[in-house]
């Protein structure tokens, strides 16, 4: 028998009503996770999401927060509702939300409508009034991941340093010009979206908090490896009509600044071991791809743009 499995069973006990609950009884299905192991359930009738949370990762977040923070999605109506959340440990157990696709940039590419929907469901979370425990702030993340990082075997790309100086000037413009802090996502990888065809649900709480909410926007357009006309439709989801150049710019700004901090995120990953995928390939990959960014002659240009409003 399984130890994992034992381990979820175990797990769906901690939830009302599942105290007394069997592994005959249950039909356990591994889902994905870059970080965690994430099962389905279906026993007595009903279908329930355990999350079992991976080694390590109580060093870099906060699972009081999370689970706070995933109740009050799922009052914002974005989200599934939370049986059980241990703080201490990282046990979740949560409804599974019925008739939906999990989202990979492929499924962005193909599914028609999917990008604007995504963009409707971050506008309905950042404009839902609910709080969100923990500020999110950028570059403050940046300088905790580093200290994470200097207590592990790992070395940072060539030049990391160099760029996080070059974004003083963004550092300096967003705290110019700030939004109203709203409850974000903050890790909007595909794999948290969760389609029927009508409306994008979102899941996974981990790294959320209150944040400029444009963050989550360019954040998703990278992860889902956007085109132009696929970013289109998805800021048109979300502002209800065309962008202004300030709102495209401040998007942009935020693509190349969540590469600049999920780069730290990577190698954290690399040092503990995580074998789920190659994350020296990830962390490089994301290194290299906002120095582009920041290096492509539009990119003073949407600065600009944010500073004149």
């Amino acid at each position: 028998m399984s130890a994992h499995l034992e381990q979820v069973v175990a797990g769906l006990r901690a939830a009302p009503g599942f105290g007394d609950v069997r592994l005959d009884e249950c039909r356990i299905t591994r889902l994905g996770g870059l970080t965690n192991l994430v099962y389905r359930v279906d026993t007595r009738g009903q279908s329930l999401i355990v999350r079992i949370p991976g080694a390590g990762t109580g060093d870099y977040i906060d699972r009081g927060v999370e689970a706070t923070n995933a109740r009050a999605a799922h009052r914002a109506g974005v989200s599934a509702r939370v049986l059980h959340a241990d703080a201490v440990t990282g046990l979740m157990v949560s409804e599974a939300i019925a008739d939906i696709v999990t989202m990979t940039p492929a499924l962005f590419a193909s599914r028609a409508g999917a990008a604007g929907r995504a963009g409707a469901a971050l506008a309905k979370l950042h404009t839902s009034g609910v709080a969100f425990d923990f500020r999110f702030e950028l570059f403050a993340m940046i300088a905790e991941y580093l200290k994470v990082l200097s207590g592990k075997d790992v070395a940072l790309p060539d030049g990391y340093h160099d760029v996080v100086a070059a974004a003083a000037p963004v550092k300096d413009l967003l705290a110019a010009h700030p939004l109203p802090l709203a409850p974000c996502h903050c890790d909007p990888l595909c794999e948290n979206f969760l389609d029927d065809g009508a409306v994008m649900w979102i899941v996974d709480w981990e790294y959320s908090g209150m944040n400029d909410p444009i963050w989550d926007v360019g954040d998703l357009a990278v992860e889902a490896e956007m085109t132009p006309d696929q970013e289109a439709e998805l800021m048109r989801g979300y502002f209800g009509g065309d962008p202004t150049p300030a709102q495209v710019g401040r998007m942009v700004i935020y693509k190349a600044m969540c590469d600049l901090l999920w780069t730290l995120w990577g190698l954290i990953q690399l040092a503990d071991g995580n074998e789920v995928e190659d994350f020296w390939a990830y962390a490089t990959g994301r290194f290299s791809r906002c120095k582009a960014l920041m290096a492509d002659p539009a990119w003073e240009g949407h600065l600009a743009a944010v500073a004149a409003g």
